[in-house]
């Protein structure tokens, strides 16, 4: 991965995902071929979830997405799943499809490059206020438990962070289909389009 780009395709994991063996607690999970779980309707996600490939929909309730992807998925207040930060490596793919695969609803999706685009990347940017908001809000709230309000920790960080670099990044994979080299001038997010 370019650390300088914040962009790394994940999809290419994705492909080769299926047959993965992965350890969860006493049992080991066989991923099956990703587009049998990963059938997330783009109209129903959740607009918590970061620009990228992927995204929680409608998911179950059941909130196991942070238990197996704590530093990708979160829940919002009614327990429904989100991706609050894009994988960028294969270990972190396997995690996020692992979340993916545990919500019986299938309602992870990984076609978000194919309807996100440099306009609606620069719009979600310019409304993180509106996520930032609501996790500083229940992350002080005296209820909810330590994980949830662990994950809405990391989620700050990550937002005040690196998400701008990864962004940038993500925008000129948008525009140009590849990665940049360390030479080329990643977009600006705070442009106007």
């Amino acid at each position: 991965m370019n650390d300088r780009a914040g962009y790394w395709d994940p999809l290419a994991a994705v492909r080769a995902s299926a047959g993965a063996r992965l350890p969860w607690k006493e049992t080991v999970t066989v991923l099956p071929p990703a587009e049998t779980y990963l059938m997330g309707r783009w109209a129903e996600r959740n607009w918590r979830n970061v620009p990228g490939p992927f995204y929680g929909g409608e998911t179950d309730t059941c909130e196991t997405g942070p238990e197996v992807a704590p530093r990708h998925v979160l829940c919002d207040e009614n327990g429904q799943e989100f991706v609050f930060r894009q994988p960028r490596e294969p270990a972190e793919v396997d995690r996020v499809l692992f979340a993916a695969w545990n919500d019986p609803f299938r309602q992870y999706g990984m076609d978000g490059d194919r309807h996100w685009t440099t306009q609606s990347v620069r719009a979600w940017w310019r409304e993180r206020a509106r996520l930032r908001e609501w996790a500083v809000h229940f992350a002080t709230a005296p209820s909810g438990s330590h994980h949830f309000r662990h994950g809405l920790v990391d989620l700050l960080s990550y937002l005040d962070g690196d998400l701008e670099a990864h962004l940038r990044g993500y925008l000129f994979w948008l525009e140009e289909g590849r990665a940049p080299t360390d030479s080329e001038t990643l977009p600006d997010l705070d442009r106007a389009d």
